[in-house]
C-alpha cells in the first residue's frame, strides 16, 4: 500500500483515492447456509497485479498478504510472527541471517523450498522485472549493483542450504529488515508456475500459484469481483476459520452502504456525509491508515520546474475544507511521511519535520508567488489536468482542487481526469501527468518508507523531482552506524523536500467504516499489510 500502513504501511505503497473496506457476516447475510463461515469484503478499487515482483499498490499487497506468505507474518500492531521461518539465527554483526524453513505446499502440491525465496528475490531485482520496488531490496548484498545492472543476477546475497535453510547476507545491518521479511515484496514465489505463464503470470487467478491461509479464484485480470477461498494445502490450514471471503469493488459510497443495508455487503466505506450520520452507530471503525495523500508535479514539464508555483498551488489548498468533503477523519498533511508510522524521542515524526508555512492555506501570499512565477516563466497564466482516480474520494479531491485554485489563483485554468486505479497508476509509471493525485501508505514503520521514494532516480518519483544533497542526505542515512546522524539526515531530507515543494502534501488519511460487530480477528496495521485474515472468524 503501503504497508502497511504499512504499510503502517510502510513500505505501503501506492493507495486508490478510497482505499479498503473492511468486512463481515451475520447470520442474515445473503450467504444463506455457510453464512458462519464466509464474509464479503469491499474494496474500492480494482486489482492492478498479483505478480510479487510487480505490485506497487496497497490493493494488490492486500491481496497478496493473504494469498501468499513469507518467512513473517505481521500482527496486531505490526508484532512480527514465524510464518514459515521456524527459527531464525543472527550474526554479532547483524548481517549474516539464518532461517529454518518448515515444511510447507504450493496451491497447486508443490513443494516449497528455500529456493522458491531465492528464485523470488532474484527475479525483482533482476533489472529485466524492472520492478518499481526494487529499492527495498538495497542492503542485501549486490542488490543495488545487479538492480543497476552492473553485477550478475546470481550474486544476490541469498542463498538456499537444502531445501528448508535460507541464508541472507547483508552488505550492512538494516534496522527494519524482521520488519521487510514481513512484506509481500520478499515473499517466495513458484519458479514452474512463473515460468509456464510468462508475460500472463499474476495476471489473473489461474496464472497464479498461492502458499497463503487463502487461494484466489474468479478473478480474470480486469472484472470486479472475486473470492478468497481457504486454502486447503497451508501448513495452518486448522487455524483458518473463514471457508471463502467474497470481494466486489464498489467506487460509490451510497451503493456500497445500501449493499451493506441489504446485508449484501459486511462493512462499508463511508463518505464525508455518512460519517457525519453514522458515527453512533453500532458498528462505526476508524481505520487510520498510515497513508499520506499528496500532488506530484510533473517537472518534465516546464511550468512545475518553477518552485513559486508549486508553492502557490500548495498554500492555495484548504486541506481542512479538502478533508471535511472526503470524509473519514482525515486531516489536513504538512510532511510527506504520515501520522502515526514513527515516534521519535516522544514526538510524532510528522510533526517534527512538518512544514507550517507552504502547506498552510495562504491565499494571500499563495497570489503573490502565483504572480512571481508568471513572470519568471514570462507567460500571462497557465493551465493544466489534475489526474487522479475514479472512486468517490478521487473525484471529490480533483472536484475541491479545481475549485480551490482557480478561485484563488485568477487565470489559472485546471481540468481534471478521474480513471480506474490501474491505469492512473500506468499513467504515473510513464509520465503521463501533469499533476496527479498519489497516495502512500507506509510498508514498514520508518521514516525512509516515504523519504526514499524522492531520491532522484526511484521508480516512484514519478514528477522527477531532484536534489543532489536530498539524494546525499538519504544515502548517507542508509549507511551510517551513528543512530543519531541517520534520524539528522532523514530529518534535514525530508524539509528539503518540503521548503522546495517537491510535493505538496494534501491530508493523512483515516477511514471510517460500518463493520458489522459479528467479524473477528481480523488483524489490521496501518503500515505494511493493512487486512490479515488468517485468524479472522464470525462470532455466533
Amino acid at each position: 500500500m503501503k504497508f502497511t500502513k504499512l504499510f503502517a504501511a510502510g513500505a505501503t505503497v501506492l493507495i486508490a483515492g478510497s482505499t479498503l473496506a473492511a468486512c463481515g457476516s451475520n447470520s442474515n447475510s445473503s450467504s444463506g447456509s455457510s453464512a458462519k463461515k464466509t464474509i464479503n469484503w469491499m474494496d474500492a478499487a480494482e486489482i492492478p497485479t498479483m505478480d510479487i515482483s510487480k505490485a506497487i499498490d496497497a490493493t494488490s499487497f492486500n491481496q497478496l498478504g493473504n494469498v501468499e506468505e513469507g518467512l513473517y507474518r505481521l500482527g496486531k500492531n505490526s508484532k512480527v510472527e514465524n510464518a514459515l521461518a521456524t527459527d531464525t539465527k543472527v550474526s554479532k554483526d547483524g548481517k549474516t541471517w539464518t532461517f529454518t524453513l518448515r515444511d510447507s505446499k504450493w496451491s497447486n502440491g508443490d513443494k516449497l523450498t528455500a529456493k522458491d525465496f531465492v528464485y523470488s528475490w532474484r527475479r525483482t531485482v533482476n533489472p529485466k522485472t524492472a520492478s518499481q520496488y526494487a529499492y527495498l531490496f538495497e542492503g542485501i548484498h549486490n542488490a543495488t549493483q545487479i538492480s543497476a545492472g552492473k553485477a550478475p543476477v546470481n550474486s544476490l546475497g541469498v542463498k538456499a542450504e537444502g531445501d528448508n535453510k535460507l541464508v541472507v547476507t547483508l552488505d550492512k545491518r538494516i534496522p527494519y529488515f524482521k520488519l521487510l521479511m514481513g512484506f509481500p515484496l520478499f515473499f517466495p514465489q513458484n519458479q514452474k508456475v512463473v515460468e509456464a505463464n510468462g508475460s500472463k503470470y499474476g495476471t489473473s487467478s489461474k496464472t497464479t500459484a498461492f502458499n497463503g491461509p487463502f487461494v484466489q479464484k474468479g478473478w480474470t485480470g480486469s472484472n470486479l469481483s472475486w473470492k478468497l477461498v481457504k486454502n486447503k494445502n497451508y501448513w495452518d490450514k486448522k487455524n483458518v476459520k473463514l471457508d471463502a471471503i467474497n470481494y466486489s469493488v464498489q467506487k460509490t459510497p451510497s451503493t456500497a452502504y445500501n449493499l451493506y443495508q441489504s446485508n449484501k455487503l459486511d462493512a462499508t466505506v463511508l463518505d464525508s456525509q455518512q460519517t457525519k450520520n453514522l458515527k453512533h452507530q453500532k458498528g462505526y471503525t476508524l481505520r487510520d491508515t498510515a497513508a499520506t495523500f499528496y500532488l506530484q508535479f510533473n517537472q518534465k514539464k516546464k511550468i512545475f520546474q518553477n518552485a513559486n508555483l508549486r508553492r502557490a498551488i500548495s498554500m492555495s489548498i484548504n486541506r481542512k475544507a479538502l478533508g471535511s468533503a472526503l470524509g473519514g477523519a482525515n486531516t489536513p498533511a504538512t510532511s510527506l511521511t504520515s501520522k502515526g508510522v514513527v515516534n521519535h524521542d516522544g514526538k510524532d515524526w510528522s510533526e517534527v519535520v512538518g512544514d507550517k508555512k507552504n502547506a498552510t492555506y495562504n491565499p494571500t501570499e499563495a497570489k503573490k508567488l502565483y504572480k512571481k512565477a508568471l513572470k519568471e516563466l514570462g507567460v500571462k497564466n497557465v493551465s493544466f489536468t489534475i489526474l487522479s482516480d475514479d472512486t468517490d474520494s478521487g473525484q471529490k479531491t480533483t472536484e475541491t482542487l479545481q475549485s480551490q485554485l482557480e478561485e484563488n489563483l485568477k487565470g489559472m485554468k485546471v481540468s481534471v481526469a478521474n480513471v480506474p486505479f490501474k491505469t492512473r497508476l500506468n499513467r504515473s509509471t510513464s509520465g503521463n501527468f501533469d499533476v496527479v493525485v498519489t497516495g502512500w501508505s507506509a510498508d514498514f514503520a520508518d521514516p525512509i518508507s516515504f523519504v526514499d521514494l524522492f531520491t532522484s532516480k526511484n521508480a516512484q518519483n514519478n514528477g522527477k523531482w531532484s536534489n543532489a544533497q536530498y539524494d546525499k542526505l538519504i544515502a548517507d542515512s542508509k549507511t551510517t552506524a551513528d543512530t543519531t546522524k541517520r534520524w539528522n539526515d532523514l530529518e534535514k531530507a525530508e524539509k528539503i523536500l518540503l521548503s522546495d515543494e517537491g510535493i505538496a502534501p494534501l491530508y493523512y488519511k483515516t477511514e471510517a467504516w460500518l463493520v458489522r460487530p459479528d467479524i473477528k480477528g481480523i488483524v489490521y496495521n496501518g503500515a505494511g499489510l493493512n487486512y490479515n485474515f488468517k485468524n479472522a472468524y464470525v462470532a455466533n
